[in-house]
């Protein structure tokens, strides 16, 4: 199996305080990986790390083969990472359609764009009834399903996901999971999860990672770590 991205040794600090210490992950070609851990894990520092957001002290990042720490947040977008930020990060003011539109500035392939728009709102219906309204006015699930939506919209091969469940209604947590698992599988984007709804995180992805203080602690097939008593014990609090 081809790897989308390599993580190796990588070490990130805030000021003086180590948010990541030496640690090594890999996604392959068409895989979800969940990234796990209570809050302060490092698990978004991670996702800012790919993105060139925030700067490595030590270690190598790779995409598709190439080495990718140093370059800017602008050229890894264009390179075909997106990346969904926590916190719904929605234009408050302009329509779903303007929103989703957003999200394809850096291509010009309008035939392209129109059909890859026809993907998102058939991925997520509410997106295609709420079109015309103001992005601000929806519920915090709905703009989790826009920003998510808006991300597909750069035709990403990587789609970083960061706590797509945080502040959502259960029965839209079920809708985001099915989405992202099916987006995985029908438009065939490689994922990687962050989420501290962990048993969500394990049920729809195929390997993950259990992060504490920076570290990875615990890694395997994400079917048999739903099972292991550890991770019952330290993570699964979360409920789909």
């Amino acid at each position: 199996m081809n790897q989308i991205l390599k993580f190796s040794g990588v070490e990130l600090y805030y000021d003086h305080v180590y948010a990541l210490k030496g640690v090594s992950i890999e996604v392959n070609e068409g895989e979800t990986v969940a990234l796990i851990g209570a809050n302060g894990a490092g698990k978004s520092s991670i996702l800012r790390a790919i993105t060139g957001l925030r700067k490595i002290r030590t270690g190598e990042i790779h995409y598709s083969g190439k080495r990718i720490d140093g370059v800017s947040p602008d050229a890894i977008v264009k390179m075909g990472i997106a990346m969904v930020p926590e916190g719904r990060r929605v234009f408050p003011y302009m329509s779903v359609k303007d929103n989703l539109l957003m999200g394809a500035f850096t291509r010009s392939d309008k035939a392209e764009i129109a059909r890859s728009l026809e993907m998102v709102l058939g991925r997520f219906p509410r997106l295609k009834e709420r079109y015309s309204q103001a992005a601000g006015t929806m519920s915090g699930g709905e703009q989790q399903m826009l920003v998510i939506g808006r991300a597909l919209m750069s035709k990403p091969r990587l789609l970083l996901l960061d706590e797509p469940s945080l502040g959502v209604a259960p029965k839209l947590v079920q809708d985001i999971a099915r989405s992202i698992v099916a987006i995985n599988r029908d438009e065939k984007v490689s994922v990687l999860l962050v989420e501290q709804n962990s048993r969500m995180a394990l049920r729809i992805s195929q390997r993950a990672y259990a992060l504490t203080t920076g570290a990875v602690a615990l890694s395997g097939v994400s079917s048999e770590l739903l099972n292991d008593e550890r991770v019952k014990k330290l993570y699964l609090g979360g409920e789909l």
